[in-house]
């Protein structure tokens, strides 16, 4: 073999070396990117700004305790089953809830409750737990006023429960150790099971119950009705109970 021959050789083992060398640092920088663009997707979500918080409306909720509001001793009982997702919960809330605050509950007619469950996955859940910890320092319906109002605005999610539990005054520190804790997942369960004894498959369901000559009556009230249905079925059960 002459040189000539040897030479070429040594060439083309060096081209297939340089080769393999730039296939594997190819393989690295695409492997790197990949993980890096993984590492992104994973933290993203806890940098990007959360966008703007909306304030709730002034609505005033008398005799406020936890997520109930009015005289419990009211002749009428309203119990409303919702979820925080929910577009015609949201309806409810921005067209109705403040009129039969002011008109209903206010002057001890209806007993109000609201109660959260989770249909529309697990953000409902999260979002009900949330108003809940803010329940804990009689803040609940703020809170839930403030997740209606800024209903669709931006995904739901564990800072944007945050922003709104700041927005309406909270102790953070108090409620971070709720909402951390799940300590209110065992009472939406137990709203699920509650909705479904009672028919609200569908929300928002309001289960109406008032008491004529010892017999307790129960009416419903299926999706984000008008206040004029309101008004309708409190004065037809007002009427019952000869008030």
């Amino acid at each position: 073999m002459n040189d000539k021959e040897v030479s070429k050789r040594q060439l083309r083992k060096e081209q297939m070396r340089r080769k393999e060398m730039r296939s594997r640092l190819l393989s690295i920088g695409l492997i790197s990117a990949g993980v890096l663009f993984l590492a992104f997707l994973f933290i993203w979500p806890s940098l990007k700004p959360i966008g703007q918080v909306l304030p709730a409306p002034e609505i005033a909720y008398p005799n406020a305790e936890f997520n109930a509001v009015g005289d419990p001793a009211a002749p009428i009982k309203i119990e409303e089953y919702a979820d925080f997702q929910c577009p015609h919960c949201g309806t409810f809330f921005r067209n109705t809830e403040k009129l039969l605050m002011d008109n209903y509950i206010a002057n001890g007619t209806v007993y109000f409750v609201f109660k959260a469950v989770d249909y529309l996955g697990v953000a409902s859940g999260e979002a009900a737990e949330a108003a809940y910890c803010a329940g804990d320092q009689n803040k609940f319906w703020e809170m839930q006023a403030t997740i209606f109002t800024n209903q669709g605005l931006e995904a739901l999610s564990e800072r944007r429960f945050a922003a709104y539990a700041e927005q309406v005054g909270l102790n953070m520190d108090e409620y971070n150790a709720c909402y951390n804790s799940n300590k209110y997942a065992d009472l939406v369960a137990q709203n699920v099971e509650d909705a479904m004894a009672v028919g609200a498959e569908s929300t928002p369901s309001f289960i109406m119950t008032y008491v004529v000559n010892g017999e307790t009556k129960t009416k419903t009230i299926q999706g984000a009705q008008p206040y004029d249905v309101f008004v309708q079925e409190i004065e037809a059960a007002l009427a019952e109970m000869n008030q």
